[in-house]
């Protein structure tokens, strides 16, 4: 694309497409801010709007109550289960005790009578009632829970009624809000895709061009980036019917360009070598020629085989010829030849730069 520039057009080139990027990304960004700031957008709906809101709040109010008592009632069991584990624990211990008591005082005395035995006998009854209160207090705190739980069930399933009979006014409210976003973008993107398609249609030639594509990057990336996460679920129909209109409205720009070019060459082909030659620009010339395409008739420059092309085998024009001071095989659109510097039409070879100078300074004044 830039190789037939110069070095400072080819500069230019690629700064004004810089500067088509930093634009646009500019547009973007304030494009971004206008649209969130817009009242209406960013607005968020919830199916609690839609329900009565003092239920709402006494539900919310219940099942929280319900938690923190539930909470209260794991840790009270938890405490009555460690009793239950400790009880037990030392009831086992003193049991096994007392067994082993037992058996060394069964060969000498009665046990059952003995004032110790009945001492320990007492613990041991002492510890198991114990126990057997620990263990009720857990049974009463798993009561407590279960009622708790269904408690907490049944103001669960008042609240999934409650949002059921919610959720139609949610959603229609929730498609409004999706048609009024929509809307709000579809109005502003798609002006600006409009007025990009004039740019590219009116303005390509244009001094300020550079600009104008920037503003075309922005609008394409406004409507078909920007505008696609907002698309309802039946958006998709819109973004195919703008693909169709923009595909027909290409189409025929396309085609109505072809007919004009078309028209046009056959318009050039009538005309004599000279003046084609005439009429084509040194620069489009050169990057014709670059791209291995005749200038005259714009078909790929067909090789003669063994023999050296100079003339196209399609429109008869010249492409390459002889310098006449030096006899090198150069480009026939050259102004100067590669080789000797002889200006294209002399023959006699320069002394010194002077009358090289002199052409280029002609060169320069034919074409201003």
């Amino acid at each position: 694309m830039f190789k037939s520039l110069r070095v400072p057009e080819r500069l230019f080139a690629i700064a004004m497409w810089a500067v088509s990027f930093v634009f646009a990304g500019f547009l973007i960004g304030l494009g971004g801010k206008i649209v969130g700031d817009l009242p209406g957008v960013d607005q968020s709906l919830s199916i609690e709007q839609f329900m009565d809101r003092s239920k709402v709040v006494s539900l919310r109010q219940q099942l929280e109550q319900l938690r923190r008592e539930a909470t209260a009632v794991d840790e009270r069991r938890n405490t009555a289960r460690l009793t239950v584990d400790s009880s037990a624990s030392t009831y086992r211990n003193r049991k096994e005790a007392y067994d082993n008591w037992r058996a060394t005082r069964t060969a000498t005395s009665n046990p059952d009578q003995d004032p110790d035995g009945i001492r320990r006998m007492q613990e041991l009854d002492s510890l198991l009632g114990s126990s057997s209160a620990a263990q009720k207090a857990v049974e009463v705190q798993d009561a407590r829970r279960l009622e708790i739980r269904q408690a907490v069930d049944s103001l669960e399933g008042d609240a999934a009624t409650r949002r059921d009979d919610a959720l139609p006014a949610f959603r229609n409210a929730q498609f409004a809000q999706e048609m009024r976003v929509f809307g709000i973008r579809l109005a502003l993107t798609l002006p600006l895709l409009l007025i990009a398609i004039w740019f590219i249609a009116r303005k390509r030639k244009n001094l300020y061009w550079p600009l104008a594509r920037g503003f075309v990057l922005f609008a394409v990336f406004a409507f078909f980036v920007e505008l696609v996460p907002y698309l309802p679920s039946y958006g998709g129909y819109v973004r195919y019917v703008v693909g169709i209109v923009l595909t027909l409205i290409a189409g025929h720009f396309v085609i109505r360009a072809m007919q004009r070019y078309l028209a046009k060459r056959q318009v050039v082909e009538q005309q004599s070598e000279t003046e084609r030659r005439q009429s084509l620009g040194y620069e489009n010339a050169l990057r014709k020629m670059s791209a291995n395409m005749c200038p005259g008739c714009e078909r790929t420059i067909a090789t003669g085989g063994a023999a050296p092309t100079n003339f196209c085998v399609h429109c008869g024009m010249k492409l390459f010829d002889t310098c006449g001071a030096c006899s090198t095989r150069k480009n026939a659109f050259f102004q100067y030849c590669p080789t000797c510097g002889i200006t294209a039409g002399r023959s006699d070879a320069p002394d010194t730069g002077a009358p090289i100078l002199a052409s280029a300074s002609a060169v320069a004044t034919s074409r201003a």
